[in-house]
């Protein structure tokens, strides 16, 4: 039987893990662009929330880190429109380089502890009670999903939009498709990071290694969300991405009230992703045959 507070705490970090799947999203679903840069942006945003919150301007700690984040995918996006540099390399490239920046910002310690420190949740807790991580989370994770949805029916959102669909078209209609990807991958980069930043502020610690897998955790959201929603407009394919955030974590709470230990987390991940990317080829392929 799962509790109420094992509830409350997958929605929240649901909804936290939601921005991750958004910026997955605007990547790899809509710039057509597999970004490395995911895992060493996430701890980027946990390095920089926590230690400017540790300073004492927790509230600071939010957009500090998501520029900090758009500066990785702009590094990102740099290696790939400049240097010519495969996305997928670019993206590792930028990803090792981060584990030294992430060690740096953290004053080169593998973590930092905030339980002294004040967090943006802390003052609403004599107001929301038990909710009190759960309310701001889901809201930043609605205002992220309501604020992407509106940039990409913008013209500059229609163009990153048109880049990833056909770039030779985009180039043709005199359109800089290395703009549309730089701006694509620093807003990826830092929804990411602020992903990373509200994880950090809830968890009140940040470790050198907490980004490692995001891209599996953001895949396995986003790939859920397309299975179990209708294919429809963009509102629904975006909104898609946040109720498989929210089912994925659901799954793994569920995981650890069978008591399986910490260490299979990823194994499970990687079977959650397997199988979402697989059961609509299997159901396409039963279909194939009742017809035949």
């Amino acid at each position: 039987m799962i509790s109420s507070a094992v509830i409350i705490s997958a929605l929240e970090l649901g909804c936290i893990y939601a921005l991750v799947a958004l910026a997955l999203y605007l990547s790899y679903r809509t710039l057509n662009i597999a970004d490395m840069t995911t895992d060493g942006a996430f701890t980027l945003g946990c390095a920089v929330s926590a230690t400017v919150a540790v300073a004492g301007h927790p509230v600071l700690a939010i957009p500090a880190a998501m520029c900090a984040g758009a500066l990785a995918g702009f590094i990102t996006a740099f290696l790939q429109t400049k240097l010519r540099i495969p996305s997928i390399l670019a993206g590792i490239i930028t990803n090792t380089g981060l584990y030294t920046v992430n060690l740096a910002v953290m004053g080169f310690s593998s973590n930092v502890s905030m339980l002294k420190a004040q967090t943006i949740f802390v003052p609403l807790k004599p107001i929301l009670g038990a909710y009190y991580r759960l309310v701001p989370s889901a809201l930043l994770a609605a205002l992220a999903a309501v604020l992407l949805i509106l940039f990409l029916r913008t013209r500059l959102g229609l163009s990153i939009r048109a880049t990833g669909d056909n770039p030779d078209m985009v180039r043709a209609s005199s359109i800089n498709t290395a703009f549309t990807i730089t701006v694509g991958l620093c807003i990826a980069n830092s929804l990411t990071a602020l992903s990373g930043a509200v994880l950090a502020q809830y968890q009140k610690t940040a470790d050198i290694n907490l980004g490692t897998g995001m891209v599996i955790i953001g895949l396995a959201s986003l790939i859920i969300g397309d299975t179990l929603t209708p294919k429809g407009k963009l509102g629904i394919k975006v909104l898609g991405a946040v109720l498989g955030s929210v089912i994925y974590r659901f799954i793994i709470a569920l995981a650890l009230r069978l008591d399986l230990p910490s260490e299979c987390l990823k194994l499970i991940s990687a079977v959650i992703v397997a199988l979402a990317i697989g059961l609509p080829a299997l159901r396409s392929e039963k279909k194939g045959v009742k017809k035949c």
